[in-house]
């Protein structure tokens, strides 16, 4: 049996034996907890994997990281999630601030040259955001599944197991880490499918959005450049990858809209997971071009601060394109993914 470590660093490979003796949580399942007095959450730890290529294409919701936001599915593969038992504690950091760990497993059991130490401290996590959306499950069926989304804090390289809570009390006020979080920034616009929709048709616009999912991110921005061409645009350039300031496809209207064919769209792609926030959205503006109108297309959602953002008077208005409006728009131009 492992010795409890007193301390855990960032990037170190740790064998589950060592994670849940030392953390004093369960020794299986995705999230763990350990219970504090009155039955308050004294710490969390949430267990994930490195998806490669072939998991990713299998499976495009399969947790990852973005930036520094980990999109985290809750329990259950099959079937509709809701917000009880483990997944319902993740939410609760907000008001109680007690720790959340990560893990990442790194490489699979069934590579027994790794040996026992698999799983990768990444740091510890803060709770941004929840809700449900629809997915594809294992099975092939629709359901409903509950994403979380947390931002890894790595600004410590290691961390003491007795003073974890006051180690993410310090990471929730240092001035150098974006911890606060508008109460409408953490609220998720989820324009799904109108109600109007038949389920099959519905399923069909999630499986067009799973296939955008499974691109990587510049096959999505050729893919809106063809949509772009397709729905009229003329003039579509997809910019310089790595080098687009934030812009990635630029375009102009048709003839069909005569009294803007001058006019220069500004497309930022986001193939993401995790949603988009009030930042994005700011950023963008100050990105384009004077006289340029900007647009956000993306395969997840908007924060509901994200689409008020967007059209405040007195700014120049950024439109937002979510995932399913997206998947629509391509079903309608008849555009294959």
């Amino acid at each position: 049996m492992s010795i409890p470590l007193p301390t855990f660093h960032v990037g170190t490979l740790y064998s589950n034996e060592e994670i849940y003796s030392s953390l004093g949580v369960g020794n299986a399942g995705g999230i763990r907890s350990k219970a504090g007095a009155n039955g308050s959450t004294q710490r969390l730890v949430i267990m994930t994997s490195l998806p490669d290529a072939k998991l990713l294409a299998e499976n495009p919701y399969h947790d990852r990281i973005e930036g520094d936001v980990l999109v985290y599915t809750g329990a259950g593969k099959v079937g509709d999630q809701s917000l009880v038992g483990a997944n319902a504690r993740i939410p609760r950091q907000v008001n109680e601030r007690f720790p959340i760990w990560c893990f990442q497993l790194q490489t699979s059991r069934r590579n027994k040259s790794s040996g026992p130490k698999r799983w990768m401290f990444l740091g510890l996590l803060q709770f941004l955001r929840a809700y449900s959306e629809s997915q594809i499950d294992s099975a092939g069926g629709s359901r409903l599944a509950h994403v979380f989304e947390l931002r890894v804090l790595n600004r410590f390289s290691e961390v003491a197991v007795e003073l974890d809570s006051a180690t993410m009390a310090t990471l929730f006020e240092q001035d150098s880490v974006e911890t606060t979080v508008e109460d409408n920034d953490r609220e998720v616009d989820l324009v799904e499918p109108v109600s109007s929709l038949s389920p099959d048709d519905a399923a069909k616009l999630e499986e067009i959005r799973r296939e955008l999912l499974r691109q990587d991110p510049r096959q999505f921005e050729t893919t809106i450049s063809a949509l772009l061409v397709q729905t009229g645009f003329h003039d579509v350039e997809v910019t310089r990858y790595s080098q687009d300031g934030g812009i990635d496809v630029n375009a102009r209207p048709g003839p069909s809209v005569w009294p803007m064919r001058h006019l220069l769209l500004q497309v930022q792609a986001k193939r993401w997971l995790h949603t988009v926030g009030r930042r994005e959205v700011a950023e963008l503006r100050g990105s384009i071009l004077p006289h340029a109108v900007g647009c956000i297309v993306t395969t997840s959602h908007f924060s509901k601060a994200a689409i008020i953002e967007s059209s405040t008077a007195g700014k120049v208005p950024i439109a937002l394109v979510n995932g399913h409006e997206l998947a629509g728009l391509i079903r309608s131009a008849g555009l294959p993914v």
